[in-house]
């Protein structure tokens, strides 16, 4: 019988661990098929929800944060790139990429949540920040990001041009930390086991069977 999950995703499309964890997932689930059936939805998380319009050089930014080397950032950024080429994505980050602020993408993801397009929305996004060098504060960039995941242009631009949205992101935002998710990615399954990180796929289909022979077990022992 197949087992039912619930999973919260919770994660920033300038996360490139985020990038990675959900491509893990996604294979484990694939690997998973016919044992689990996942429902997914995306919560927002902004890891520099400071950071101000035209952003901030990536190489700076990083130094500042983490306290690192330069050449401890970029042995950071190869080992990254070469974790998302493992999944099949093309991460082009370089000593000349910048940190951006995420939340009008948080917005237009809560939007598209509604429209049954988010996953294929925060997969276009994080190929808007990681592949294309692309600001996802510019506004013209997210409509298109929005158009070519089958979504109004439209109806996207006048979501940017407005507040909607806005508290519902910084809603679930406080709800997320205040429930002790201070990192990303945070994969909760099930509203109570929480698998941290970007984690291939191999350990994310363990600990996923794991869960769901915890929950065929409580299930029958409530039949």
């Amino acid at each position: 019988m197949t087992q039912k999950l619930k999973i919260d995703f919770v994660s920033d499309i300038a996360c490139p661990w985020c990038v990675i964890g959900l491509g893990g997932l996604e294979k484990a689930l694939d690997t998973l098929h016919g044992e689990i059936e996942a429902d997914i939805a995306f919560h927002p998380f902004e890891l520099n929800p400071a950071m101000p319009a035209g952003g901030q050089d990536s190489m700076e930014h990083i130094a500042e944060k983490y306290g690192l080397s330069a050449e401890q950032v970029r042995a950071n950024r190869e080992r990254i790139q070469a974790r998302a080429a493992e999944i099949g994505f093309t991460m082009n980050t370089s000593d000349a990429s910048r940190i951006y602020n995420t939340f009008d993408a948080h917005r237009l993801l809560a939007w598209a949540g509604e429209k049954g397009r988010q996953i294929a929305l925060k997969r276009q996004l994080f190929q808007v920040y990681f592949t294309d060098q692309t600001d996802p504060g510019d506004h013209d960039a997210l409509v298109a990001a929005a158009e070519a995941v089958g979504l109004d242009g439209a109806e996207a631009r006048a979501i940017l041009g407005s507040d909607r949205y806005a508290d519902q992101v910084r809603a679930e935002e406080a709800l997320w930390r205040n429930r002790g998710i201070n990192s990303v990615p945070a994969v909760i399954v099930d509203n109570r086991y929480l698998i941290s990180g970007g984690q291939p796929a191999e350990e994310f289909a363990r600990q996923l069977r794991g869960i769901a022979a915890k929950l065929r077990e409580e299930q029958a022992a409530h039949a």
